[in-house]
Parts: structure tokens; sequence; C-alpha cells
């Protein structure tokens, strides 16, 4: 029996179809609406009210999120990894420089947004990791706590308690579906994907200001029951987040092992300097991504240097908000997925 693959459409549902035109200056944009607006909103004022600059309204809207713990996603208590512990990833870039700082699975310091920028601002490196990372953060002054509260330590009990389902263990014995561990390889394997991501609503945020200048960020905690160590796309220039101010930038969220593969947030502001609108430079990186992994679950937002931003997602609804201007409130807009291939076997 021959099998033939048709492919129907890869089209995305979309409204407005070219994205939508800016709100004025100064304006926020970043992934998620429901408690990341937060951002959004202490992100506008600061630019709006306090004169601060594009790197303060970033580093102060990650901040709102990273200390709300906006849907258990970002900041301390929440994603516990195998061993219980919250680790956090972290960057912020500069659309003037194109200097980026950045943490990846920091330990015991809450604030990672501002770690990054310490990394930015009073060093020649991008990325610090690790209890290095954490080393660095305690030499600027930050404070060494736990990230762990009551309610993530029950998470990762339950967890464990479920037999550690999900994991993201491949090509191990014993069996990563029904078993904790510990594990050792499989002399042969299958290299595909076991397990799909959990828990990655990370908080992507822009920054942009009258005066032509733009920041982005990024902050989250990561995947839930994550494998020590593991970091993923938040805290890579390009791929959680990515500005150039004579361009644009943009934000992602998402399956992050797989989306770091891809640079999404590079592919969408080179798109812009090729001349595609917003909508269609995060339509065009979604894409890439949906056609080598059908079912990942993926959101970018992008925004030109004039304000005017549109967004593309694939696997869910996906969610942005934004503030500009003399807007008085901040605005969520949603956005349907990509639809994926159709294969027919006859």
């Amino acid at each position: 029996m021959a099998r033939i693959t048709i492919l129907l459409s890869l089209l995305l549902l979309r409204s407005p179809s070219l994205g939508s035109p800016s709100p004025g200056f100064p304006m926020v944009i970043n992934t998620w609406g429901g408690d990341f607006t937060a951002a959004t909103d202490a992100a506008f004022s600061a630019l709006q009210r306090d004169g601060a600059s594009v790197l303060d309204a970033v580093e102060i809207g990650c901040l709102t999120c990273e200390r709300n713990q906006c849907d258990g996603s970002v900041g301390f208590g929440g994603s516990p990894d195998e061993n219980c512990e919250t680790t956090l990833d972290a960057m912020i870039m500069d659309g003037a420089t194109m200097k980026s700082g950045a943490v990846a699975a920091l330990r015991r310091v809450r604030d990672a947004i501002s770690v990054a920028r310490h990394v930015l601002e009073y060093t020649t490196h991008t990325l610090l990791a690790g209890d290095f990372a954490t080393q660095f953060a305690i030499q600027n002054g930050f404070k060494d706590e736990s990230l762990s509260t009551e309610a993530s330590t029950k998470q990762c009990l339950a967890w464990r308690e479920s037999l550690c389902q999900p994991n993201y263990r491949l090509n191990v014995s014993p069996d990563p579906a029904s078993s904790c561990g510990p594990y050792e390889p499989q002399t042969k394997g299958n290299l595909g994907e076991h397990a799909s991501q959990a828990s990655h609503d990370t908080l992507s945020l822009i920054a942009l200001h009258a005066d032509g200048t733009m920041a982005a960020g990024t902050t989250t905690n990561g995947a839930s029951h994550k494998i020590p160590g593991r970091v993923g796309d938040g805290p890579i220039t390009g791929s959680g987040s990515y500005v150039d101010a004579d361009v644009g930038g943009c934000g992602a969220t998402g399956d992050g092992d797989i989306m770091m593969r891809f640079l999404p947030c590079y592919q969408a502001v080179e798109n812009l300097r090729r001349g595609m609108s917003p909508t269609e430079a995060a339509e065009d990186a979604v894409l890439r991504m949906v056609r080598k992994y059908p079912h990942i679950s993926s959101g970018i937002v992008v925004v030109n240097n004039k304000g005017e931003h549109g967004a593309a997602g694939s696997g869910w609804t996906f969610t942005y908000s934004y503030r500009g201007g003399a807007m008085g409130s901040t605005q969520v807009m949603t956005i349907p997925p990509v639809e994926l291939s159709i294969q027919v076997d006859l």
C-alpha cells in the first residue's frame, strides 16, 4: 500500500493579515496576556512617567514578572527540575550596540534579569551559567537564597509519586515512560523526540523609546521537571529574544529545546530587514520550525522600529500584549495557530 503525504496547507489563520499599526511611542510589547500584562504596564509606566531608558524598562518589566511569579513559569518557586530545584534563565539586549547579557541555569538568586544586565554592563561576556553565574551575582551584591517554595516542593514530590511523568529522558534504561531511574544509556536508540515540553510560558519583552532606542529581554524558570542543568532558548541571543534598533525586535516562547535550533527571533528580525511586515516576519520564522516539527508549540511576537507589530504561533492559541502612545491600558492580541499538514494513507 502506497503512502502519499498530501500537504493541504501551511496557512496561518490570522487577523490582521499584515500586522497592527503602531500605537505611538513609547511602546512595550511582550509575549502573553493574563499575568504577563503586569510586565507590560510596569515597563510602559517606567518609560512614560519616569524617564527610564529602554534597558531600564525591559529590566523593570521582567522583574515584575519574576517577583509576581507570572503563571508559575517566570521567577522563583516554579518549574522545579528533577532534583526539585528551581533555576532561572534570563537575557537582556541593547538594540543600539547589539550587546547582550545573559545568565543560564542560575541557582539561588531571584532577580535573574538584573543579573543578566550586570553581565551586559559590567563584563565583556555575553553568557554566564550555573554556579559561576551565582558566584558572579553574589559578587555584585545579589542575595543568595533558595528559589524553592512550599508549592514548588509539593509539585516536585507529586511528580515523583507519579513515576516522574512526564520527563525528558530518551534512549535510556529503565523505560523513562514508567520509571524515575537512575538511568543508563542504551547502546542503540531512537533519536526522535520523547516528550513535549511542559511549562513554556516565557516572558519576552521589547521596549521602544520615542528617541529610536530599543531593547529586549527574556526571563523564565524553564521547563518543569527538566534534567538538572538544562538551558532553554530564553537566554540565547536570537532565540528567546532579539533586537536591532535599525530594524525592530522579537520575543519568543514555546518548546525551547526545539526553538533554539532555529534562532527564530534572529530570523524574524532579519525578515524585517528584508522588507517583510511584522506578521509576515513572524509567520516565516514559525513555519520554518513547523515544517521540521509539525507539533511544536511556539509563539513569536515581532515589532518593527515604527511600532507596527504582529505575531504567529503553532500548536496553541498564542497571545501577546502591548501598550504604547496614549493608550490607557494594555491590549491583548489573540493569534490562532498554524494549520498543520494532513497526511493521508492510500
